[in-house]
């Protein structure tokens, strides 16, 4: 099928990173496509197709270059837009791991059935899953979803969709899933924090990161006003109370 041609525009490849991939050397592959609408998200051209086909790589863009680095790098960060939706996913990771890559999988936690389907198959389990946190689970149907889904303002829906993604990666080692939270004003503050460390397994790997106002999806998060130092300090230690291993990123 030609959608799945793999010298199509497929994404973004991001050559080296030393951050996305705990304690590997890797590249990354940011796939077009999300089921999620986050006002804040700053892969804007991935999720609304705004991208050029110029400023984007093809699978096969990716593969030679795994081929060509495979010396250097040692894993491989899919993530999105949502990879767990996206088709070539598979591919990538039964390519990467042929060639004996680590493979990490970054996802949002709404799709726990197709995340179940990759942790139980050999050929497609990743070695390290982080899942994005982004506010509690009541507020994704109305705040995060898309427009255009049959789950919009289906709270329930989303409420067991994380809890089941949750508890889906708490059976995992603690070394091998982080969750992550993007310190975004309009979506976190001190209860919310203690709501999602409620769900959260105790020795969870919980990772903040602070939100970035250019580039959103919705251009009104471009002037919304960062958390001041102070501020996420007192976050971070709330988070602590519950979640031991809480940090800033």
């Amino acid at each position: 099928m030609d959608f799945l041609s793999f010298d199509k525009p497929a994404g973004v490849l991001v050559k080296t990173t030393l951050v996305d991939f705990p304690g590997i050397v890797a590249g990354s592959f940011f796939l077009k496509g999300c089921n999620l609408r986050c006002p804040y998200c700053y892969n804007k051209g991935l999720i609304d197709n705004s991208d050029s086909d110029d400023s984007l790589n093809s699978i096969n863009d990716l593969f030679f270059h795994l081929e060509k680095r495979k010396a250097i790098l040692h894993g491989i960060v899919i993530s999105g837009g949502e990879p767990l939706l996206n088709p070539y996913t598979p591919f990538i990771i039964k390519k990467a791991k042929s060639l004996g890559y680590k493979i990490k999988l970054d996802t949002n936690g709404t799709l726990p059935y197709e995340l179940e389907a990759f942790l139980q198959n050999s050929e497609l389990k990743p070695d390290y899953i982080a899942m994005d946190i982004k506010t509690t689970p009541e507020k994704y149907a109305t705040l995060l979803c898309n427009p255009k889904s049959k789950y919009i303002g289906n709270t329930n829906h989303f409420i067991t969709s994380i809890k089941h993604s949750i508890s889906l990666l708490s059976e995992l080692p603690a070394d091998q899933r982080e969750f992550r939270t993007v310190l975004v004003p309009n979506l976190i503050d001190k209860e919310t924090i203690i709501k999602i460390a409620e769900i959260l397994p105790e020795d969870a790997n919980w990772f903040f990161s602070q939100f970035r106002n250019q580039n959103c999806l919705n251009p009104d998060y471009n002037n919304i006003t960062l958390f001041s130092d102070s501020q996420i300090t007192a976050l971070l230690e709330t988070a602590k109370k519950y979640i031991k291993n809480s940090k800033l990123r």
